[in-house]
């Protein structure tokens, strides 16, 4: 115990140990041993981060402050991102177990979210409308919601928290985040960067814990305004009951099951390269997984076998080999949740092409690894072709033509994101059309921006992060009228 790492919270500009004084253990995916000790916040811990957002929203340094003046420090933040991005990687590949080539990307790449939203603060701009009242003036404000309750998962932890930090703050709102359990030390290490950038106490505060104490505090807490969560659909539901209940603002994305669609006039080697990138890149532990291949039954069994032989090249072990291309699991549980789902499917009847075991690699050492999987023979009604796995496990699923395609696309309670591959403009055109999801690629799978918005249809979520709708979603309209009549008419009657 005495040789692991110890992290402190940021709560109100300190840091500071969880007032029951209780630490749990982060565990590194790839060694299967615990590196650091994260403190266990909970209900009393929430409670002070909440209401530190809240005096700096309201009377605080940061309610002062121009936009302009919120804007500079969010680009000065994003400096100090990219000053410390290997080292924030290797932070999360130590907690995450995904590669060093990936993560060391996300950091790199995250600055831009803090320089697009710190560019936009200053640029949110109400409207004049030409009222059809006579002698009265009347225009609208944007103005921040208060305290926002951002819930990050173990995934992607820095970069998906800027897709809520990023607006919230440009918005003028203040942050209590709460990432996962699995993940909290990148998070903690991101927060010594606050300080530096200048930001003021309590514009941002880190409460690390379980979500069954720390989580539930922090979305049931009266004074947070609205909540921003990324995670598991049975556990968002939770999280919209609770908004609900509480007439809260809430974002949610929850992931998906996304149909990566190739059609027979596709460049098959394009495809395959867009199959492997959909599922076994982050060790398909990514919302946006194209977990279901629908390829066109003219090019099956040829699609299939280039994809095999694709994948069987795959390089698994240390993530932190900038060379490796298949890292652990993050975590125990989704381990063996993955595994269990490989078993369904055989017991379903798929023919398991590839993998379909625990990785046991010298490679792979002691770690939480899963062999890529692929399985063919898979029809829609299966469950692995139904539920989100999270894991390097591929469901193959042939059709004959458009109309198949899209019916088997949507027919499913997910609607995250797709991918289309087709050399047809009218195809792209009339298929992306059709398909309801978020998120739709063209010849290419798993590209975001910070320009462009980013959620889900139907159980994928509520709301967009990314691009300027998501600065709205951190926001309300304030209508203000003003009469410059001479003389006040009937007060009974409206105007």
């Amino acid at each position: 115990m005495s040789n692991l790492q110890k992290y402190k919270m940021l709560i109100g500009g300190e840091w500071v140990d969880a007032a029951s004084g209780k630490h749990f253990e982060s565990m590194n995916p790839y060694t299967g041993k615990a590196w650091a000790l994260i403190p266990e916040g909970g209900a009393e811990d929430i409670d002070r981060a909440v209401k530190a957002a809240k005096a700096a929203f309201e009377s605080g340094q940061w309610s002062k402050m121009t936009a302009t003046q919120r804007g500079h420090l969010l680009r000065k933040l994003g400096d100090l991102i990219a000053e410390n991005a290997d080292a924030l990687a290797a932070t999360e590949v130590r907690d995450n177990g995904k590669l060093i080539a990936e993560m060391g990307l996300q950091l790199r790449y995250t600055p831009q979210w803090y320089y697009y939203f710190g560019g936009l603060a200053d640029k949110i701009e109400g409207s004049v409308i030409p009222i059809d009242k006579p002698e009265h003036f009347n225009f609208t404000r944007h103005e921040p919601l208060g305290v926002i309750a951002a819930i990050t998962p173990w995934n992607s932890p820095l970069m998906l928290a800027g897709w809520k930090l990023a607006p919230a703050l440009a918005a003028g709102n203040t942050v209590v985040l709460k990432p996962s359990e699995f993940t909290s030390a990148s998070s903690l290490e991101f927060g010594r960067l606050f300080e530096k950038a200048g930001f003021p106490p309590g514009v941002v505060n880190i409460v690390t814990g379980f979500g069954r104490d720390a989580g539930a505090a922090l979305t049931s807490h009266p004074d947070v305004a609205k909540i921003t969560f990324t995670g598991g659909p049975e556990t968002g539901r939770l999280v919209y009951a609770t908004g609900a209940k509480l007439l809260k603002k809430v974002s949610l994305e929850l992931g998906g099951k996304s149909p990566n669609i190739v059609f027979d006039d596709c460049i098959i080697d394009n495809a395959v390269k867009g199959a492997i990138s959909g599922i076994f890149a982050a060790t398909g532990q990514t919302c946006i997984a194209g977990s279901r291949l629908l390829v066109q039954r003219s090019i099956h069994d040829e699609f299939v076998d280039k994809l095999v032989a694709f994948a069987k090249t795959a390089k698994m072990g240390d993530p932190m080999l900038p060379d490796t291309q298949v890292g652990p699991v993050t975590t125990l549980q989704q381990h063996d949740k993955i595994l269990g789902y490989i078993d369904i499917a055989k017991g379903e009847g798929a023919e398991c092409l590839l993998g379909g075991a625990k990785a046991t690699r010298p490679e792979c050492g002691s770690g939480w690894f899963v062999e890529p999987t692929i399985f063919a023979g898979v029809n829609n009604r299966m469950r692995i072709a139904q539920e989100e796995v999270f894991g390097p496990v591929l469901s193959i699923i042939p059709f004959e033509d458009e109309e198949e395609a899209i019916h088997l696309g949507n027919d499913v309670a997910f609607g995250l994101a797709a991918g289309i591959w087709t050399q047809s403009i009218r195809r792209a055109l009339t298929v992306s059309e059709k398909i309801r999801a978020g998120s739709v690629w063209v010849n290419t799978y798993r590209a975001v921006s910070y320009m462009s918005p980013f959620g889900g249809y139907k159980d994928s979520g509520v709301g967009r992060e990314n691009g300027q709708d998501a600065i709205r979603e951190y926001m309300q309209t304030k209508s203000i009228w003003i009469s410059y009549a001479t003389d006040t008419p009937n007060p009974f009657v409206m105007r």
